[in-house]
């Protein structure tokens, strides 16, 4: 029989043991990204995923949520990662950001961009159907006073019709002060879609109609690499303008072209401390817009969902994403695949 003290080394080594294994292995608590609602925001995710769990043994899982509340959660930690964020252009992130509290990694895609679009058939023409262009010389917001008819909201005759982001989303209201600041907020019905894909198939059916539709989108997207659009020039950026289109509560906005686009991935401060493996792996990731573009239209047509799309996306093209990873972490996710 074995004395107590030496019963007590034992346990004592089988803890330290036990500590060892459990600091070493992954912990149990997953990381939690945010569910982005959006396309190119819901693929990356998934992508970013899918490297986590099968090249570094972390697990992950996803919490929604609106663009501005996502962005509220990673500063205080109860949400560790926002695969796509179009950083700087929310208050609650920049406050955040200034705080310490959060973290923009890396520049993920280059070449985005937002604004006001409308098809090119309502500035063209149409050399499918022979119709003469609607709005010819449709260039500019300011143009726009010109239009409200064209745009008819089928709701109130009286006004056009220009489809907004949905609720929650930062752009819904940059999109909203905007209209005040051009002044077209008494000819234009602010119509808030209930969701991105629902924004999506808004404008889709009306094209498809070759009906004349005056909508905000963004970049990458499906719909943009799809569809010949025009996009409706605005005045240059100017950041003291910006910061009245952000503010909601703004009684006076004043016009300006949308913050230079830079996607990057959002970390809570907990997280980039935690996790520097992932952290430098994050910032490598890089996405060309035309390949994601074309991606997200594959993903869109055959209403493939985003985990399926990311794990196609990921056999298709090894040469994008190991140019991010480790060689052991890369065989890893390559081996899962």
């Amino acid at each position: 029989m074995k004395t107590l003290p030496a019963l007590l080394a034992g346990a004592l080594l089988s803890f330290a043991l036990f500590s060892t294994e459990r600091v070493s292995a992954a912990p149990d608590t997953p990381i939690h990204f945010g569910a982005i609602g959006w396309e190119s925001g819901a693929l990356t995710t998934e992508v970013l995923r899918l490297i986590v769990e099968h090249g570094y043994g972390y697990p992950t899982d996803t919490l929604p949520g609106s663009t501005v509340s996502m962005e509220v959660a990673l500063a205080r930690n109860d949400l560790q990662v926002i695969a796509e964020e179009w950083a700087g252009r929310s208050p609650a992130w920049v406050k955040a950001e200034q705080a310490g509290q959060v973290f923009a990694l890396g520049d993920t895609v280059k070449n985005a961009e937002e604004g006001w679009w409308v098809p090119a058939y309502v500035v063209k023409g149409d050399p499918a159907t022979g119709k003469a262009a609607l709005a010819p010389d449709l260039r500019s917001v300011e143009d726009l006073k010109r239009y409200p008819q064209l745009f008819k909201d089928p709701e109130n005759p009286s006004k056009g019709r220009f489809l907004n982001s949905p609720s929650g989303w930062t752009s819904e209201t940059v999109n909203s002060q905007k209209l005040k600041a051009y002044g077209l907020d008494e000819l234009y019905s602010n119509v808030r879609t209930g969701s991105g894909a629902a924004l999506d198939a808004e404008v889709t059916s009306a094209i498809k109609l070759r009906q004349p539709v005056l909508f905000y989108y963004w970049s990458p997207t499906p719909l943009i690499g799809r569809y010949d659009l025009v996009r409706l020039q605005e005045p240059p950026y100017d950041a003291s303008a910006w910061a009245t289109l952000t503010d909601a509560r703004n009684p006076a906005p004043r016009g300006s072209q949308s913050l230079p686009a830079k996607l990057s991935i959002g970390v809570s401060k907990a997280f980039r401390e935690q996790y520097p493996d992932l952290v430098a792996m994050f910032e490598k990731v890089d996405l060309p817009i035309d390949l994601l573009n074309k991606t997200l239209a594959s993903m869109s047509s055959s209403r493939q969902p985003a985990r399926n799309a990311a794990q196609a996306f990921l056999k298709a093209n090894p040469q994008v994403w190991k140019a991010w990873l480790p060689a052991e972490q890369a065989a890893k996710v390559e081996a899962a695949l």
